[in-house]
């Protein structure tokens, strides 16, 4: 029994039970345990688990684990086996641990050049906040690398004294943090969440000197971890695997010292973007920005390099600048230089790396969609937030998913439901940070045409999502976390993101006081690219007077969901897992 006070004088007292176990559930119990039995077998719970595409080789020792989760007498000495209850079954069902919803392994070919893949990308790496006045500092970095981002992005500027090298957001009041303290902890962290190579992508600022000290520095620091590339100039980008516990260098090739553009104040309007954007609304609709593109010419140069390709320099490079520091990158970075189609043409002699903010990307989308797609087959493509982002807000990633982008670059440290599917969709492939791109962004058709995201599509898979029930919110949050005077109103938020077409929301209907809710309602989402398609779900507290409270989110990969009967983790805003907050569902496809 729940109490909670009302209008100072009263107190109103809501009773409190454990949800029941949905009738599938139940169904499910019945139809492998057989009719009547009050409980399950070994070789029946295996039965299941092959059903549910688990296989069931280790039926007994889940089952086990599954006993374990809640009181257990009335059996134990009467079986020689272990067997499950009903109830025994539904709290099996519904752990997270031992029936999550999406596979952990690492499953893609990661044999293939590294422009096959979508690479986990952080955007200013170093910063803990926004991007005008926050602290750098190597701790947003030791929890990206943790988080499993593999391309982080470091800021190199001359010291006060221009003996030393600092990352910092330049011509900002960003307080600096040394570029040793930054390597040292990425040698410490580079792989404690993925064995796949981190990519450091170098922002420099520096003079000559400073640039063969950064050399010394990231040669010293990393030793037998740095992969050095073999010519200046690759044919092709080593693979994942080959690459498995290295540190590799991007960044444009050196120059002679230029104090640097002032690109990142060109950037048409610098209105700051509230909150509200950053927490509460949706992911820009994509078909809107495809479109909105179409009969934009305004001057999108909100370029956070210099705006050219420096990697044909040649001979000029080596008298300028102490080879050394040259010799260490392994992916030569650059920005398009006189015609966009131009700068997209395919070098069968070299590979690069090409950088555009989320404007220019979406500029030249919409007039060449398919030079971008075809540039991004053997090239490596980065795009990064516009310079008016300032409080490290993000943008929709699918706008360059779609067009073969493979570094998303996004500020890690914000917040926002973008940031959430940044987060879903590299818990692809057991969540190394490499995610194979689909055959279709990397193959040309009979008559050199390519994937174009604006088609109209068939429909490839149609997925049926069925939300059974949620638990765990009265052991996370207080009891007044979201509503003084009564139990919580919760309501879940279902839906796709993805292409245009795919994109979708929907919700259950209100449970009202229950901190438990049973909602048992089924959707369906017809999905012609489900390659890249994302699950999305929130919970929500319904709120009549104010804004609904926030009760909990997660994105999953749909190609990676494990169908039939699964406890889905929620995530907080920050993207972190709630201790106990989960819903019960189900996915199948037809």
């Amino acid at each position: 029994m729940g109490s909670y006070k009302c209008c100072l004088c009263f107190t109103r007292k809501f009773r409190w039970c454990e949800a029941e176990p949905p009738a599938d559930v139940r169904a499910a119990f019945a139809a492998h345990a057989g009719e009547g039995r009050s409980y399950m077998a070994a070789d029946q719970f295996r039965k299941f688990l092959a059903d549910q595409g688990d296989g069931g080789d280790d039926a007994e020792s889940v089952m086990e684990k599954g006993i374990q989760l809640g009181p257990r007498q009335h059996l134990r000495g009467k079986l020689a086996m272990p067997a499950f209850t009903l109830d025994d079954f539904h709290r099996y069902l519904s752990s997270v641990e031992l029936n999550p919803p999406i596979r952990s392994q690492v499953h893609h070919d990661m044999a293939a050049p590294l422009s096959h893949y979508y690479i986990y990308t952080g955007h200013n790496s170093y910063l803990t906040g926004n991007q005008l006045s926050s602290d750098c500092s190597d701790v947003p970095i030791i929890t990206a690398l943790k988080n499993g981002v593999r391309v982080i992005e470091l800021d190199m500027w001359p010291n006060a004294t221009k003996d030393n090298i600092d990352i910092l957001h330049g011509r900002t009041l960003t307080s600096p943090v040394e570029l040793i303290k930054c390597l040292r902890s990425i040698k410490e962290h580079a792989f404690s969440a993925s064995p796949y190579p981190v990519i450091i992508t170098l922002e420099d600022h520096l003079t000559p000197d400073l640039q063969a000290k950064v050399a010394e520095m990231v040669v010293e620091t990393f030793g037998d971890l740095l992969y050095y590339p073999d010519s200046e100039c690759a044919k092709e980008f080593p693979s994942p695997e080959s690459l498995k516990k290295r540190i590799i260098i991007s960044t444009k090739p050196p120059k002679e010292y230029l104090a640097a553009k002032n690109d990142k104040e060109k950037n048409g309007n610098s209105q700051n973007l509230d909150d509200d954007e950053a927490w509460g609304k949706e992911v820009p609709d994509l078909q809107t920005v495809l479109d909105k593109t179409q009969n934009n010419d305004d001057d999108v140069d909100d370029s956070d390099e210099d705006y050219h390709d420096d990697s044909d320099d040649g001979k000029s490079l080596s008298q300028r600048s102490p080879p050394n520091y040259k010799s260490i990158i392994t992916i030569r970075a650059g920005k398009p230089k006189g015609e966009i189609s131009e700068a997209l043409k395919d070098d069968l002699d070299k590979v690069k790396r090409l950088s555009l903010s989320e404007q220019q990307l979406e500029k030249i989308a919409a007039t060449h969609a398919a030079d971008l797609i075809r540039f991004s087959h053997r090239n490596l493509l980065r795009i990064y937030p516009k310079g008016t982002r300032f409080n490290s807000s993000n943008y929709n990633p699918f706008v360059g998913w779609i067009h073969g982008a493979q570094m998303v670059a996004f500020n890690m440290q914000g917040y926002g439901r973008s940031l959430w599917l940044m987060h879903g969709f590299y818990k692809s492939n057991g969540g190394s940070g490499y995610v194979k791109k689909p055959d279709f962004l990397l193959t040309v058709g009979p008559n050199n045409e390519v994937f174009d995201p604006k088609a109209s599509l068939p429909i490839k898979k149609t997925l049926k999502v069925k939300v059974y029930m949620g638990d765990g919110w009265r052991i996370d949050f207080k009891k007044t976390h979201f509503d003084s005077y009564s139990p919580p109103d919760f309501y879940t938020r279902v839906g796709i993101a993805g292409v245009p077409t795919d994109t979708m929301m929907k919700k259950t209907k209100i449970i009202e006081d229950n901190w438990t809710p049973v909602w048992n309602e089924e959707f369906i989402f017809h999905l012609t690219v489900p390659e890249l398609a994302l699950l999305r779900i929130e919970v929500h507290e319904y709120d009549m007077s104010e804004k609904d409270d926030f009760a909990g989110q997660t994105c999953l990969p749909v190609s990676e969901l494990r169908l039939g009967i699964r406890a889905v983790p929620l995530f907080d805003r920050k993207g972190i897992q709630f201790n106990s907050v989960k819903l019960l569902m189900r996915f199948e496809f037809v």
